[in-house]
């Protein structure tokens, strides 16, 4: 089985479209999709956690901020490693590992062994996560691609918003002290099976697999320590610890060193953790991360600030206030695909718009929680939230497809897991700057719903500097299309 299906990939390559190419990406966006939803499932289970394990607000901290922390420390070499190695066989270490872990955070007895498990959860949904960038790269050509990443764009930007929904479900079925069990083991039987199909269907080495399977081992270090020395300082913050903020000092050190050393690489005819290259002569791609990470920096945080809004500040179960947020999921869910297929023909201008459209619904769901608080009908919160998802779902997959566009297939997985490097960046910063926003407003008012609406400002705030990214990127490189 397993070396007909890789036959069969390598042939496909030259001669035609590989015909399972639908049912390919069908299985790896369900893996995507469980391991992002990771990433935001957990927000209402805080609550949970606390009372289940009798532990502090700081440790349980950790089990959502460890999580984000392993999953960015690993993307770009996990994307290396499937460039080198194969997609195939690299998933199925990745899968292994996070359906363990997700067992062992199931079970955990106590706060230590839960964090422990939730890192190696981390560290795999790491490896995984570019793999999908990597697999379209190779598996699509011309508009195709940008409707494969239309529908990537719809599972990162769904994942995030039906995650509070998801948790508050899984809450309130299985109770309160141990309903967070199972936004953990629900992981087991669904991973098990996509296991099978990623061994059945997902090609293993094919012609755009780098022949060189050495691992840039001192340049990942260097990366490791990088994005260490940034996304630690940033994700003690939510737990009360100031003292990491000195390791930001080594952030532009650790950072020159890695340029350096990788431009060593290229030079001596190695291979290199990330050819550095792509930055400077690859259209769109440089511009493409600046814009998601800005994006992701003030996108993300929105999602825990309400849930801890409507929660804390109003006394709403995790189910209710997961439901509340519904709205932007369907938004998302609708505009995701279609812009996958428009950005073919429109280019850049569709992220302005997209990035517009999105701070309209969040500045109109500012001007409504004064007036919802105030306890007018709480629908009326669900068409700003709408209108909100209608643009962050048109932002991330056109961001995608433009930036990978001219990506080189042998190195997509690594070029896709620096992009998302910098997505996991910027949605680090992004919680740590709302919360804390959201946290000092209720200190100093003693209104939810006014601190709400500082958060609110700042996420606007951040969300210009996407905006004005992407029309800097769009005068810069105004016939950038795609095929």
């Amino acid at each position: 089985m397993s070396q007909e299906t890789e036959e069969r990939a390598e042939t496909t390559r030259d001669d035609a479209p590989d015909p399972r190419r639908w049912r390919i990406l069908g299985v790896t966006l369900v893996v995507g999709f469980m391991v992002l939803l990771d990433v935001t499932i957990v927000n209402v289970a805080i609550p949970s956690i606390r009372t289940g394990l009798d532990t502090s607000a700081g440790g349980v901290q950790w089990v959502v901020s460890g999580y984000a922390l392993a999953l960015g420390l690993m993307l770009v070499i996990g994307g290396r490693l499937g460039d080198a190695h194969g997609r195939r066989a690299i998933m199925l270490l990745g899968l292994g590992g996070f359906v363990v872990a997700s067992a062992a955070a199931g079970f955990a007895p106590n706060i230590g062994v839960l964090v422990a498990a939730r890192l190696v959860q981390g560290f795999a949904a790491g490896i995984l996560t570019p793999q999908s960038s990597g697999l379209i790269q190779s598996l699509f050509q011309g508009r195709e691609r940008g409707t494969a990443f239309g529908l990537f764009g719809f599972t990162v930007s769904v994942s995030s918003a039906v995650g509070p929904v998801l948790g508050g479900l899984l809450i309130a079925a299985f109770g309160e002290e141990s309903g967070w069990r199972w936004i953990f083991l629900v992981n087991v039987p669904i991973g098990l099976v996509l296991l099978v199909g990623i061994a059945r269907l997902v090609p293993g080495r094919t012609d755009d697999t780098t022949g060189d399977t050495h691992l840039d081992l001192p340049g990942a270090a260097l990366l490791g320590v990088t994005v260490l020395a940034l996304l630690y300082p940033i994700v003690s913050l939510e737990s009360g610890s100031r003292w990491p903020l000195l390791l930001l000092a080594l952030v532009p050190l650790a950072g020159a060193a890695f340029v350096r050393h990788e431009r060593r690489v290229v030079r001596d005819g190695g291979a290199p953790l990330l050819d550095l290259g792509l930055l400077r002569e690859t259209p769109g791609y440089a511009s493409g991360i600046v814009i998601g990470s800005l994006y992701f920096t003030g996108f993300t945080g929105i999602f825990l600030v309400l849930s801890v809004f409507l929660q804390d500040g109003l006394g709403f179960t995790p189910l209710h206030a997961g439901l509340l947020l519904t709205p932007f999921a369907v938004g998302s869910a609708v505009a995701s695909p279609l812009a996958g297929r428009a950005v073919s023909r429109v280019g850049r201008p569709l992220t302005v718009v997209a990035l517009a459209v999105m701070m309209v619904g969040l500045v109109a769901l500012a001007a409504v929680v004064p007036a919802a608080d105030r306890d007018l009908p709480w629908w009326l919160l669900a068409l700003p939230l709408l209108v909100a998802g209608l643009g962050g779902g048109a932002v991330v997959s056109p961001n995608i497809t433009l930036s990978l566009a001219e990506v080189p297939p042998s190195m997509g997985g690594a070029a896709g897991g620096a992009l998302q490097t910098g997505q996991r960046i910027g949605a680090a910063i992004g919680a740590a700057v709302l919360m804390t926003t959201y946290q000092v407003a209720v200190g100093r008012t003693e209104d939810p719903g006014t601190a709400l609406r500082w958060a609110l400002g700042a996420s606007v705030v951040l969300l210009l500097t996407a905006w004005a990214a992407a029309v800097w990127s769009w005068r810069r490189e105004p016939d950038a299309r795609v095929g």
